[in-house]
């Protein structure tokens, strides 16, 4: 992969050091007569006259990646029939069965009695027809060759050719296995398939925060009088009104130990808290009152449990019978045997997570992360995948996030899913995103993640404007919910020891923030950090970002809490401007700006506007290709993968105008660039918007494309003309 393909290097030998000689001398629109100040003014890239071009001939057909080659047209008035799992599921069976899906096993080792399936295998053993139809090999080496280990993929490898004679046959993924970790393992994802899976700290936490059972209910009518009320934060309910739904919520005969019998109107209407749940009957010296309070609810709810599945003479099985406890110690061994005795009675393939010895841990006794003056790419969905965050670091940045997750898939065991939480060795300080519009399922998830995976810190997404994602309660659906935001912070913290962080927005609705109004508190509900991105939902991506605002905020927040600022960071300059306006932030999250050009964060490490070239632009793809063949692999499903994902990068990467081009540098994230020449070739096939010409490079890079291929942009982030799309 190191050795220049051929093509590219026509593309760069026949490179200019000035402008190609068919350039036009000017716009025919006359786009080129405005001043730069005007053309800033205007948000379009001042780009010096003599590279710019003529447009092509309609903006809205080259924006559209269906007018494109290799981009089949739709037919007009042609309904497809919607297939049934079944008829998915067989044809899926079929094409495994077909001579283009060898067996891994026998691929790997090259011999066919290698599968032990033997002839029950779902997948071909005919070497002869894989070989023969198996396209030829790309140029380069192996991307496991370096790793001092045979590839896996063997023969279905697309670099075969350069694999050592007489190596030994790889049993495993050796270079995933010691550079990749937070795998999801088969006996877990079985547990969470059966539904068998135990949280039972999480559970704990949840129910000693009033979320679960009638306190539970009567969170759900408050909750959904929020509503009715508005979702710009003014109460129109009186107090009598709020207390009506308190009290006819109320069934004292479901739980009278733990319901409170009354209830603060005035403090249910302001505050939405209730009043704690009773103590437990145990005698705790006043002393150790504040560091046993959690060990208390503990104790008693392992008192019940217990009473269920003891024999009726067991002295433990009553709480008023139980002997009193004078201190911490003599509850901590009753603890230890509440939890041997839950332990004889449960199932054994049930798995669960250990009680520790205090239900919540304080937040300053958590595990803190000092994100100042770190260099933090932000969690970026598709494009923010494990290769793309391997080429940050290697760039310059210091914290990176894996892109956001959905609670309920996780908690369901899907394998795509888990794979947005795999960590590479060389992220030193990383942390991952989850996404959910419940406490409880908060709570299990991060309990879930704690104990599977090795991850510093655990970010809870409540800014995502996708409508999927709003349309089920979570992301930036949840700023309208401010009672429900503090029981998803106090449920996620309570129940894991490392940092909890929240990604938000200003508000919901634009020119209604209400950040500022929470920011002292989402510090004491349990979080040790919060990213505001400068934007309501409503904006999604348009606009500029209000920094006035975050900063508003930052400086309202605790000492306690850091703060971070995210939004259109795209220079050096604009790093250093956040940062001396605002003392009190932490850092600053980079986001698009890192898509559009990764090396960003050697920018600001080196304090300096950097006019690459489009060599090392194409040198940074080739590190990306090479980790993504590492990552998905090195056969035709890999390469085909780590070719979309490069297509979706280039989608990005293509808004980027060179440091030489402008008349007023440094670029702005909202600037239009006009149709203009590079330096040279590639520098102007890197800079079209043509999801032909981005197929071109990945062809450059991987080979051609299978027949039949298609290609259009997730996000469609080379669309301007669209506001969701900034």
């Amino acid at each position: 992969m190191d050795d220049c393909p051929k093509d590219i290097c026509a593309v760069t030998d026949s490179s200019t050091e000035g402008v190609p000689a068919s350039q036009p001398p000017s716009d025919p629109d006359g786009t080129t007569q405005r001043s730069p100040e005007e053309l800033v003014a205007r948000a379009i890239a001042p780009v010096k006259r003599e590279f710019l071009r003529p447009p092509p001939s309609s903006r809205t057909t080259q924006n559209n990646p269906a007018s494109d080659a290799n981009v089949k047209q739709p037919q007009a008035n042609v309904v497809q029939e919607k297939k049934s799992k079944r008829q998915l599921k067989r044809e899926r069976r079929q094409e495994q069965k077909s001579p283009l899906n060898l067996c891994p096993e026998i691929a790997k080792t090259g011999d066919v009695n290698a599968c032990s399936y033997k002839d029950k295998c779902r997948f071909s053993h005919d070497i002869e027809a894989f070989m023969a139809q198996k396209p030829a090999d790309l140029e380069g080496d192996c991307p496991f060759i370096k790793a001092d280990a045979p590839c896996p993929y063997g023969l279905a490898c697309r670099f075969a050719g350069t694999h050592k004679d007489n190596a030994p046959a790889a049993t495993s993924n050796l270079l995933k296995k010691s550079s990749e970790v937070n795998g999801l393992s088969k006996d877990v994802q079985k547990l969470l398939w059966k539904n068998k899976m135990r949280f039972t700290k999480a559970d704990a936490v949840v129910k000693s925060l009033g979320l679960a059972g009638p306190n539970w209910k009567v969170k759900k009518l408050v909750d959904k009088e929020e509503d009715e009320v508005g979702l710009d934060g003014s109460h129109a309910a009186d107090e009598t009104d709020c207390k009506k739904v308190v009290d006819d919520s109320v069934d004292c005969s479901e739980s009278p130990s733990t319901f409170p019998a009354a209830v603060n109107a005035e403090g249910a209407c302001e505050t939405d808290e209730l009043r704690p749940l009773k103590k437990a009957k145990l005698v705790v010296d006043e002393k150790s009152s504040d560091e046993g309070e959690g060990a208390t609810v503990l104790e008693k709810d392992n008192e019940k449990n217990s009473a269920e599945t003891e024999p009726a003479d067991n002295v433990l099985a009553e709480p008023d019978r139980s002997p009193k406890i004078s201190n911490l110690k003599d509850a901590t061994v009753l603890e230890k045997y509440n939890e041997k005795k839950s332990a004889e009675t449960e199932p054994a393939d049930d798995v669960h997570a250990e009680p520790d010895k205090s239900l919540k841990i304080h937040p300053r006794e958590k595990m803190l992360i000092d994100f100042r003056e770190k260099l933090y790419l932000a969690p970026l969905t598709t494009v923010g995948n494990l290769p793309f965050r391997r080429v940050c670091k290697t760039l310059g940045a210091d914290v990176t996030c894996g892109e956001m997750a959905m609670c309920t898939n996780l908690l369901q065991g899907q394998a795509s899913e888990w794979a947005l939480l795999r960590r590479h060795s060389s992220e030193d300080l990383f942390g991952v995103q989850i996404c959910g519009a419940y406490p409880d399922t908060i709570a299990r998830t991060v309990e879930l993640i704690e104990k599977e995976c090795t991850v510093d810190f655990i970010d809870i997404n409540m800014g995502c404007p996708i409508d999927i994602v709003v349309d089920k309660g979570a992301g930036s659906f949840l700023l309208t919910k401010p009672l429900r935001m503090k029981g998803i912070i106090q449920a996620a913290s309570g129940t894991v020891d490392k940092p909890i962080t929240v990604k938000v927005r200003t508000g919901y609705f634009g020119g209604k923030n209400r950040i500022d109004s929470l920011i002292a508190d989402i510090g004491s509900w349990g979080a040790t950090a919060v990213t505001i991105h400068g934007r309501s939902r409503q904006q999604r991506y348009s606009k500029l970002a209000d920094w006035d605002y975050i900063y508003q905020c930052a400086q309202k927040a605790p000492s306690t809490l850091q703060v971070l600022g995210n939004g259109d960071i795209f220079s050096y300059l604009d790093w250093n401007n956040r940062k001396t306006d605002c003392p009190e932030l932490s850092t600053c999250m980079i986001a698009r700006g890192a898509l559009i050009k990764p090396w960003l964060f050697t920018e600001i490490k080196e304090q300096r506007h950097w006019d690459i070239s489009s060599q090392e632009r194409l040198n940074i793809l080739k590190e990306y290709v090479r980790f993504g063949l590492e990552h998905w692999g090195s056969d035709k499903k890999g390469v085909e993968t780590t070719r979309h994902f490069l297509l979706e990068w280039l989608s990005y990467a293509c808004r980027y105008i060179p440091v030489g081009l402008l008349d007023v540098i440094p670029q702005r994230l909202n600037w239009r660039p006009p149709s203009y020449y590079g330096r040279d070739d590639l520098e102007t096939l890197m800079a079209s918007d043509s999801a032909a010409d981005w197929i071109r490079i990945s062809e450059m890079l991987l080979g051609k494309v299978p027949d039949g291929f298609t290609f259009a942009p997730k996000h469609k982030s080379n669309a301007y003309d669209r506001a969701e799309n900034g």
